[in-house]
C-alpha cells in the first residue's frame, strides 16, 4: 500500500503543480474490490482409486485499479492505468499475510495517448490499450483484453465509421533453442504475433452493425515457451483439452513428436458481424456470427488411448460460431432468451480441428461458467472465466433488473449447455489421473455430444451509496459429463464426479 500511497501523492502534485502554460487537466478515477467466496469447481473428485487435488473452498482478496487522465484538450490526452492486485488476503507472496509489506502485483494495464491528426477527424491511439473487438449477444468470443496496438478511428457521417488496428500482443518471448555444444540459438527470433483489424461500424435508426476483418501472422516460435505459450490455447493447438493449467496441456494432449517448424510464419484470419436492432422498442435484438482460421502449421504424432495406435495428426484450425439474445424490458424488469452454437471437433485428428479458434475471449451470457461480474478467476478457481463458446452449443433463458426494494436488484438466469465435440476426441487425450478436471479448461468447457450440463444463476446488487454496491452471486452446475466418454481419456479408468456450485459477495467502490 506504501507504493500506492506514493503514487497517489505524485498524481496530486503533478495536477496541482501544472503551470497555466500547459493547461493540463489531470483527472484520477478508480475502483477498489474486495471479493468473499465459497466455491467448488472440482468436477472430478477420484480417479480409481486416487482422489483428485482439490483446492481450499473458500477465498477472500482484494484489487485496486488506478487511472490518470492527463488532457491538455479535446485533440489530445493520455492515459495511465494501474492495477494492485488482485492480493488473496493470507497470502504473502501477494503482500497479503501479516505485516501487510509482501510485494503486491502492481501492473500497468493500459498507457496510451489519444490524438486527432491537425485539421482532420482522424482520430489516433497508441500504446497498451483496451482492445475490444466488435460484438453483440454475449460479449466477444475472439479478443477482449489490455494489449500493445496502434488505433486509427474515422467517422465519415452520422452512419458510417471506419477503424482500423495494428495490434502486437506477443514478441520477444522466446528463450531460444539449446545446442549440442550448450550455446542457445533464435533467441526472440520468429516469436512475434501481429495481428490488422478492420471494421466498418454502420449507424441507424435503431440498428446497427459492425462487419470487421482481421488478418494475423504468426512466428513459428511464439508458443514455445514465454509469456506466449498460453496463446497456444486458443489459437493454434489443434485439440485444447480439458485440465485446469494452460502451461500443461502438452503432456496431458498426449502428443510424441514436435511439429514441422519449417513454416517461419503462419497465418490466421478472423471476422465477425455484430447486429443490434433497437427498432421494436421494447423489444431488444442481438446476433453475433462468427468464423477463424488459422493456418496448419504442420503435423504431429498422436497416440489413441484405445487402440494404442500412433496417428498423424494436423494444427490446421478453423471454426464458426453464431449467438444471438433476444430481451423485452417491462415495467418490472427485463426478460430475455440467448443461445449459441458453434462448430466442434470431428471424430478424426488428421483433417485439423473445427472448433473455432479465439485469441483471447470474454464471453459473458452466464456468471459461473462466463464471466459475468468481470472479477476474473475468483482466488484461480475455474469458474468466472473468460469463455469463446468453441466445441459449445446452449440455450438459456433470464429475468434481470427485478427489484422488490429500493436500490437492491436481482437477476435469475437457467441454461443448457451442450457439445458439438465428437465423442472420439477423448481417444486422445492421456490426462493424468491428479491434477485433471473433465471438461473443464481456462478457455471453456470442452463438451463432446453425449455431455452436458445445466447452470443456474442468482444475482443481486444492492446499491448502499452513490458510489459503493455489494454483489451476491449464486450459481450452480448440475455435472451431466458422460461418464463412459471420458473414462477413457483416464486410461479406461473409472472416476467419480460431483456438481459444482459459488456464493460470492463482492464490494465494488468506484470514483
Amino acid at each position: 500500500m506504501k507504493k500506492i500511497v506514493v503514487l497517489l501523492l505524485a498524481a496530486a502534485y503533478l495536477a496541482g503543480n501544472a503551470v497555466a502554460a500547459q493547461a493540463i487537466d489531470f483527472r484520477i478515477r478508480g475502483d477498489w474490490m474486495f471479493g468473499f467466496g465459497l466455491v467448488d469447481t472440482n468436477y472430478v473428485k477420484k480417479v480409481g482409486n486416487k482422489k483428485v487435488a482439490t483446492t481450499d473452498d473458500f477465498a477472500s482478496l482484494q484489487r485496486v485499479r488506478l487511472q490518470m487522465d492527463a488532457v491538455a484538450s479535446e485533440a489530445l490526452s493520455g492515459n495511465l492505468f494501474l492495477e494492485i492486485g488482485e492480493t488473496p488476503w493470507g497470502r504473502s507472496a501477494r503482500g497479503g499475510a501479516l505485516g501487510a509489506d509482501g510485494t503486491n502485483l502492481i501492473k500497468v494495464k493500459r498507457a496510451y495517448i489519444d490524438w486527432l491528426v491537425p485539421n482532420t477527424d482522424l482520430r489516433i491511439r497508441m500504446g497498451l490499450q483496451g482492445i475490444t473487438l466488435p460484438n453483440a449477444a454475449g460479449g466477444s468470443t475472439f479478443w477482449d483484453d489490455d494489449g500493445a496496438a496502434i488505433t486509427a478511428s474515422y467517422t465519415f457521417n452520422e452512419h458510417v465509421g471506419l477503424t482500423a488496428m495494428w495490434a502486437r500482443p506477443y514478441n520477444d518471448n522466446y528463450a531460444g533453442e539449446l545446442q549440442a555444444d550448450g550455446s542457445v540459438r533464435d533467441v526472440n527470433f520468429l516469436d512475434n504475433v501481429d495481428m490488422f483489424m478492420l471494421s466498418v461500424p454502420l449507424t441507424f435508426e435503431g440498428f446497427k452493425l459492425t462487419p470487421w476483418a482481421m488478418y494475423g501472422m504468426i512466428g513459428k516460435n511464439v508458443t514455445t515457451g514465454g509469456a506466449s505459450s498460453t496463446y497456444y490455447d486458443y489459437g493454434t493447438r489443434p485439440f485444447f483439452m480439458a485440465i485446469n493449467d494452460p502451461l500443461i496441456n502438452a503432456a496431458t494432449e498426449n502428443p510424441i513428436g514436435r511439429f514441422n517448424d519449417s513454416k517461419p510464419w503462419v497465418s490466421a484470419v478472423y471476422a465477425g458481424l455484430p447486429v443490434v436492432i433497437d427498432a421494436f422498442d421494447p423489444l431488444h435484438i442481438e446476433i453475433d456470427l462468427n468464423y477463424a482460421y488459422v493456418e496448419s502449421r504442420g503435423r504431429f504424432d498422436i497416440r489413441n488411448q484405445a487402440d494404442g495406435r500412433v496417428r498423424r495428426a494436423d494444427s490446421r484450425r478453423e471454426g464458426w460460431l453464431a449467438k444471438a439474445l433476444v430481451e423485452y424490458k417491462m415495467d418490472w424488469g427485463t426478460s430475455g432468451i440467448f443461445g449459441w452454437y458453434a462448430s466442434g471437433d470431428d471424430d478424426s485428428v488428421t483433417n485439423g480441428s473445427e472448433r473455432m479458434p479465439s485469441f483471447s475471449p470474454a464471453g459473458y451470457f452466464t456468471s459461473f461458467i462466463g464471466d459475468g461480474f468481470g472479477w476474473g478467476t475468483f482466488a484461480g478457481r475455474a469458474y468466472d472465466q473468460s469463455l469463446h463458446y468453441g466445441g459449445t452449443w446452449g440455450i438459456g433463458a433470464q429475468i434481470k433488473d427485478v427489484s422488490f426494494l429500493e436500490d437492491l436488484t436481482h437477476t435469475l438466469r437457467v441454461t443448457y449447455w451442450g457439445g458439438t465435440n465428437s465423442t472420439r476426441m477423448t481417444d486422445y487425450l492421456g490426462m493424468t489421473d491428479a491434477t485433471t478436471t473433465v471438461g473443464v479448461s481456462p478457455a471453456g468447457f470442452y463438451l463432446t455430444t453425449a455431455d452436458h450440463l445445466v447452470e443456474i444463476n442468482l444475482d443481486s446488487v444492492y446499491k448502499i451509496y452513490e458510489n459503493l454496491e455489494a454483489r451476491l452471486e449464486l450459481g450452480y452446475i448440475i455435472n451431466g459429463i458422460a461418464k463412459g466418454t471420458w473414462e477413457r481419456s483416464f486410461h479406461h479408468s473409472s472416476f467419480s464426479k460431483s456438481d459444482g456450485y459459488k456464493a460470492g459477495v463482492i464490494f465494488s467502490y468506484k470514483f
